[in-house]
Formats: structure tokens, sequence, C-alpha cells
């Protein structure tokens, strides 16, 4: 794939005309100058400026819009689920800031309702299909045609989403061909399985360098200045804490076992046996809960220290750079605690969980730039397909876009 942008992936990024790379000066504050000559009239070195992002949003003030929103989706039977997903979108969006300027997401509801409905119809499709035996090829066949488009979709979900993310009035784009969304969310995906999970890191590396590779903000182009190895590394951190985990909950639940069987005295009488099959039923259903738990716990870490990785790997026309301090732990921990108070709340406590998780991530964001960020020159862009966007959207397709 050629780099889109001027600077390679081992060197670091300059302005135009001068070869100081990028983080080798201080940072200014963000009301510095970025350039300007020296004494002896020749160019200086450019002046690297941070922009710390902030977030605004509460939970009070977004519960009442989510709890609107949820009223309105259970009495129009999901009907006004696109227009609720835009108005969440645009309030977090819009309580994004940077350089004293937020974020704003500018879809259309009415063309993602079009789409809503048709990925909506051919789901409802496959449920009652599957359950016939006349017409379970049917949803086989929607099955197919689902993995055989998935790529196609992604590649529509990026493009929709980056053309309706705007900031300081300029617009997003994703220029990502559909032929390499077929390498990194086709072939990536068929190798991650294939290898039993082995190449599962190479394809996160692979559609994160396609997903930052093909955006651009008005002419600025991405860049992931990223390797596969630190994917291996979260890989194997995650692997390290599953099995560690797994010894220290099994162990003590293995010597339990064997002492309650030792107490029975191994008798072969009936109720004997009829205990230890009840209790062993019970073993099974609570190791596979812990398992469960475990997987989701380790998929947090996973996807926390992924974006932070990637935060810290991004490139914006050769000028800019993302950078993020947050702790990928910490994310766990506030992933989990949201998701007991969620339950514990019967779902009430979402727009609180939703708030906290963007606040905590937010904050260990920042943005570094040689250049001002308003210096950036805009393209129109047309309007992309909903396609894409309602099928991630509905059937839970995390992009980390």
């Amino acid at each position: 794939m050629s780099d889109p942008v001027s600077l390679s992936k081992d060197r670091p990024a300059a302005a135009p005309d001068s070869g100081t790379p990028l983080g080798r000066h201080a940072a200014a504050p963000a009301t510095g100058i970025h350039s300007g000559h020296a004494a002896d009239g020749t160019q200086a070195a450019p002046v690297v400026t941070t922009y710390p992002v902030s977030f605004t949003g509460s939970a009070g003030e977004y519960f009442r819009l989510w709890i609107v929103n949820a009223a309105l989706t259970v009495v129009t039977l999901g009907l006004y689920l696109p227009w609720a997903r835009v108005r969440n979108r645009q309030y977090f969006y819009g309580h994004t800031w940077v350089d004293g300027h937020n974020f704003e997401y500018r879809a259309d509801p009415r063309r993602l309702l079009r789409s809503y409905l048709l990925v909506g119809a051919l789901f409802l499709a496959y449920v009652l299909t599957s359950e016939s035996e006349s017409l379970g090829w049917v949803s086989v066949l929607i099955a197919l045609l689902f993995l055989g488009l998935y790529p196609w979709l992604v590649a529509q979900s990026m493009r929709f989403q980056a053309v309706n993310t705007v900031h300081r009035g300029l617009r997003f784009h994703f220029d990502g061909r559909v032929r390499d969304a077929y390498v990194a969310y086709g072939a990536a995906n068929v190798a991650a399985a294939v290898s039993g999970g082995l190449a599962l890191p190479w394809a996160w590396f692979m559609q994160r360098r396609y997903q930052l590779d093909h955006l651009r903000y008005g002419s600025a182009r991405g860049l992931f200045r990223g390797d596969v190895a630190p994917m291996y590394l979260i890989a194997l951190t995650a692997l390290g804490v599953m099995a560690g985990a797994g010894l220290l909950l099994g162990v003590p639940a293995v010597v339990a076992v064997v002492a309650w069987m030792a107490a029975q005295g191994f008798e072969l009488d009936s109720l004997n046996w009829m205990g230890a099959g009840l209790f062993g039923v019970f073993f099974v259903a609570a190791a596979y809960v812990i398992l469960l738990v475990l997987q989701g716990v380790v998929w947090q870490y996973v996807r926390a220290a992924t974006m932070r990785y990637v935060l810290n790997s991004a490139e914006l026309g050769g000028v800019v750079r993302t950078g993020a301090t947050f702790n990928p732990w910490r994310v766990v921990w506030i992933s989990v605690s949201n998701g007991v108070a969620q339950l514990l709340t019967l779902g009430l406590a979402t727009p609180w969980a939703d708030i906290r998780r963007s606040r905590y991530l937010l904050q260990g964001v920042t943005v570094r730039a040689i250049a001002p960020l308003d210096e950036f020159a805009g393209s129109a862009g047309g309007p992309e397909s909903a396609l894409g966007e309602a099928a991630t959207e509905l059937l839970d397709i995390g992009l980390g876009f």
C-alpha cells in the first residue's frame, strides 16, 4: 500500500520546509507561534503546539436526551431509532472540543431509516427462515450474502461516518478502496480464523491501517505509523491475564470439588451419584459464566490498549499527530463497573456510564501540531451510502473508527 502522505512510517513528521521532526521541541501553549525567523535571518524551527481534547457532557443532561429517545423508539416500534442514534451521537460530538471548536455530526436520519429497514428486514428473514426446515436454505443464503458483503459494508460505514463528521466547518472523508477492505476485513479475518487466532493481531493491524491511511480532513491525509508487533504484545498480555485469572480461580475450585467428593466417601449409592451430578452441573455452569466474564474483561483491555496505541501512532497531513495517555486497565475497571451499575439499575444508568467512559478517555487524548489547525484546505464531498452504517449499527459491529 503506497504512503498517502509525505512522511514514511520510519521517518518522523516534519514541516514541509524544515527537517525538524515533530515532537523534538517542547510543546507550546495552544496560542503559541508555530514558526518564525531566528536573529540571523534563517528559518526557525517549527514550534509544536499541544491542543488538549476536552469533553463537556454531563450525565444529567444526557439522561434527559437518552430517556426521550428510548421512549420514542419504543412508542414508534423502532422507527425512531435512526433519529435516536443521530441525536445521541450529535450530543457526544458536540461536547467534544479541540482548540476551541467542537465536533459536529451531520447524518440525515431519513437516509439511515431506509437502510435500517432493509437490514432489519433481512435480519428478520434470517431469524424466521432459520427455524424452518423447508426454508432453511434462505437463511443460509442470507448468511453467505452478509459474509460476502461484510468488507463492502465496512467501507461504506466508514465513508458515511467520516463524511458526516465535521470540525471547524470542515468535513472528514474516507476514500479507502473496496478491494483493500476485502483484504483488511475479508482475507485478514479468514487468516485469523484458520490460524486458530494466531493471525488475529495481524488482522487488527491491517484494519487499523486501512482505516487511518484512507482518512482525510480537507486536503490532509491520514497515516498509521504503527507496526504489527505491538498488536501481538497486546494479544499476549490479554492471553496471560486470561490464563493467570483462570488458574487463580480454577485451582481453588478444583480443590473444593475434590474435598467435597472426599467428604462423600465416594459411595456408589444413587443419592450420592445424584448429588455429584447436580454439583457437576452447577460447577460447569459457574465455570462457563466465569469464563464469559473473563473474556469480556480481556476484550475490554484489548480494545482500550489498541485504541491507545492507534492514537499514539496516528498522523494527519504530516503536521498533526494525536496522543493518548489513558490507562487501559482503568478503562477496563470503568467498563466493568459501568456494566454492573447498568445491570443493577435495569439500564437506567446507561447515560451515566456512557458519559463516565467518554470523559475518562477524552481527557487522556491530545492533538499536537506544527501548523495551525485552521490552515487545512477543505474539499467538497457528496453524500455516502448509509447502508453500511445501518448494518454495523444494527448488528453491533465495532469498527473502532
